[in-house]
């Protein structure tokens, strides 16, 4: 059911006003950080876990199966991702969709750039001299890639997270902005977008969302610099 947006008003308390469906969009806005961060918390932590463990077996095994994850990697690469996403996200019924449904469609893309740079770290690092040590004292290639390489690998992945979690919050938005994303029980900041650039008699609609959004995506960006920092072996040591 459509409504007309009322106006924020400020001695009733409420503070942004309405959106055409008549919720608060105070309310509406923190339903759509819930959805953000449910989705970071499902996605980042199995995408990272993908992309480390093929990323460090292709860096340190090479050979064949280098090769042909490698050229898994090219193809899946140059195919546009949010287009794809789109088709797949249209196939889907819409009794079927949901968070779960959307995740698991930026999964099958989402692993790559994270495998191709702990490729490199692991082919960077195989042949330093700690590796040749562990491997003389005995140690098996589970040990060597999960204590030896992945511990120095931590500042590649914490540079990432930030940029991989604005990435899916910015696809996310697309896709609920576009109507291909989540049902409409979902509260998004994609609807809302939509919903305001469809009722620019109602400013409201479109800024909270525009501002909450660049917010969020310039605070992960804060965030993120300042853990990476945080990790940066450069600054615990006299190396120079």
């Amino acid at each position: 059911m459509k409504y007309h947006p009322a106006a924020p008003i400020w001695e009733e308390k409420n503070w942004l006003g309405t959106t055409t469906q008549g919720s608060d969009i105070v309310a509406y806005l923190y339903g759509g950080l819930q959805v953000n961060f449910k989705a970071a918390l499902i996605f980042l932590p199995i995408v990272y876990v993908v992309g480390i463990v093929l990323g460090m077996l292709m860096g340190y095994l090479g050979g064949w199966f280098d090769l042909i994850v490698d050229r898994l990697i090219e193809v899946f690469s140059n195919m546009p991702f949010l287009f794809i996403v789109i088709i797949l996200s249209s196939f889907v019924p819409e009794n079927f969709k949901g968070l779960p449904v959307i995740l698991t469609i930026f999964m099958a893309f989402g692993w790559m750039g994270i495998t191709a740079l702990m490729r490199t770290a692991a082919y960077r690092d195989k042949e330093r001299d700690y590796i040749a040590a562990a491997r003389v004292l005995g140690a098996g290639t589970p040990r060597i890639i999960f204590k030896h390489l992945l511990p120095n690998t931590v500042s590649i992945i914490v540079t990432l997270v930030p940029f991989t979690m604005s990435a899916m919050v910015s696809s996310l938005t697309a896709l609920d902005y576009l109507g291909l994303g989540l049902p409409p029980q979902y509260a998004t900041w994609g609807k809302l977008l939509n919903d305001g650039l469809s009722n620019l008699s109602a400013p409201w609609l479109v800024s909270s969302a525009f501002f909450v959004l660049v917010g969020l995506l310039v605070l992960i960006t804060f965030i993120g610099e300042a853990v990476r920092e945080a990790f940066d072996p450069k600054k615990h040591s006299y190396y120079q």
